[in-house]
């Protein structure tokens, strides 16, 4: 079988979160299973340069965009045994960063299309193309609009994974006509309209023949009104052709005892520690083993869970701990913790960027891992916190639910620690609970590191569960 997995990041070449991750070490999974997978992506500028000199040229196109034709080159290379092309257009493409611009309803709408026309020059032919986010939400409706009569299209099927609904790309009705070449056919509510727009994330789920999302709990969750974005009757009425299947990591990626971006490679809690000791030195925290060191690794947007921290900040420094928090994003967060590390200059350490190599030195260095998140589709911080041997404390939603066995003391069961309400005193009394076990059961929590540690979160039980809903799509079975 062969399938096309496009999507607009893939690590390593462009990342920009969760996405880019998922990209990047799916296709190597379900390779093993004997899927032949295959990505295809936007050519950005900022692509590194080596990248851009292992490419070879395929071929080039014209795309359709509305009542323009424009140029697309398409380009691949060999990554870690995954063919990837690129597609091409410097107009669109050939800019800094990936999103966020005044035309990306033009530049996706282009590469949607683009995906289409591609395939006919591609090695394989795909049996599924399996479509990511909103960015490639019209690739199913414009193969069945555009392509529905021309022979070599006929047969490929469409799957659909929504990352995070809360992102849609919402835009105006001309854009119908004007960039997808679709009549008013396709503007009613069992296709493209969504309150008076057009929604490309609404393309992909009305018009692909099976939808999947990134963990069995937020699948459940987007089918209610507090979740579903305004589209939950939407996915409620297609709910027996949507599944969640929840996201893995990378195991060979995410190593701690081959992970040459920590302070020292380590297998258990004596390395653990070293990495503690050398994290607190590098951030002029005080070097103390027995100081519980509570870890941020996350965007500072409102659905982290970001005012749960702030509403009580005090009261968890008040617990005699030291927190480091990594991230970039809405100013007044920013702000928040800039001030608040002034006040506590021996305890917070804000570090108001992003950087990978920093990232794991965290993750591996950490007692504890924050993610009290508003909803999570599935989150991957818990997953390498695990890995790492931090024990994450997290809100009961999405994937954070599906991956986090709270611990329970009676039964010695679990290895995290998990609150239910969005509420930030709930969350206070679950930091003070595991604080409690970390000063005064050292035993146990160097028990459930390890255990932690002892988790499979990589992406082949995940990678089989692909591999059967491709069979069922292809067979044609619900």
């Amino acid at each position: 079988m062969n399938v096309l997995f496009a999507a607009s990041e893939c690590a390593p070449f462009i990342k920009t979160g969760g996405l880019g991750d998922v990209i990047g070490s799916l296709p190597k999974a379900l390779q093993k299973q004997n899927i032949e997978t295959s990505v295809i992506l936007p050519k950005y500028g900022d692509l590194p340069i080596h990248f851009k000199k292992q490419m070879s040229f395929v071929a080039s196109v014209e795309v359709p965009v509305g009542w323009r034709r424009q140029y697309c080159g398409i380009e691949k290379m060999i990554h870690q045994g995954v063919t990837i092309y690129f597609l091409d257009n410097e107009y669109y493409f050939k800019r800094h960063g990936s999103y966020g611009f005044f035309d990306d309803g033009e530049r996706f709408a282009f590469f949607s299309r683009a995906v289409l026309e591609a395939l006919p020059h591609l090695d394989n032919k795909p049996d599924i193309i399996h479509c990511h986010d909103w960015q490639t939400g019209p690739v199913s409706t414009l193969l069945k609009a555009h392509y529905h009569n021309h022979p070599f299209y006929q047969g490929i099927k469409t799957v659909f994974t929504i990352h995070n609904l809360r992102y849609q790309g919402i835009y105006p009705k001309k854009v119908l006509a004007e960039l997808l070449d679709l009549s008013e056919l396709y503007f009613h509510i069992d296709a493209l309209e969504f309150h008076g727009d057009v929604s490309y994330m609404k393309a992909g789920l009305a018009f692909s023949d099976y939808l999947t999302t990134v963990s069995p709990t937020y699948a459940s969750e987007i089918q209610m009104p507090f979740y579903g974005e305004r589209l939950d009757g939407f996915l409620r009425k297609r709910n027996q052709e949507l599944v969640g299947i929840l996201n893995g990591i990378d195991h060979e990626d995410y190593n701690p005892a081959a992970d040459e971006t920590l302070y020292a490679p380590f297998e258990d809690m004596k390395g653990k520690l070293k990495n503690k000791r050398m994290l607190q030195q590098s951030l002029n925290l005080e070097v103390n083993e027995d100081i519980p060191v509570i870890s941020l690794v996350t965007r500072l947007v409102e659905q982290k869970g970001i005012d749960l921290i702030l509403h009580v900040f005090h009261e968890i420094m008040s617990l005699n701990v030291q927190l480091i928090i990594l991230g970039t994003g809405e100013e007044q967060y920013e702000r928040a913790f800039k001030e608040l590390a002034a006040q506590y200059p021996d305890r917070l350490r804000f570090e108001g960027y992003f950087d990978e190599s920093l990232a794991r030195k965290i993750y591996a260095g950490s007692d504890i891992f924050l993610m009290p998140s508003q909803f999570e589709p599935c989150g991957i911080g818990q997953l390498l916190a695990f890995r790492y041997g931090t024990l994450p404390i997290v809100r009961e939603t999405g994937g954070l639910k599906d991956s986090v066995v709270p611990y329970n003391e009676f039964t010695d069961e679990g290895f995290g620690f998990s609150f239910m309400n969005y509420n930030a005193h709930d969350m206070l009394y679950t930091i003070e609970r595991a604080v409690g076990l970390f000063r005064f059961q050292p035993n146990k929590w160097r028990r459930l590191v390890n255990r932690a540690m002892g988790q499979d979160f990589s992406w082949n039980a995940s990678a089989i569960q692909y591999k059967d809903l491709y069979e069922a799509v292809t067979n044609g079975i619900n």
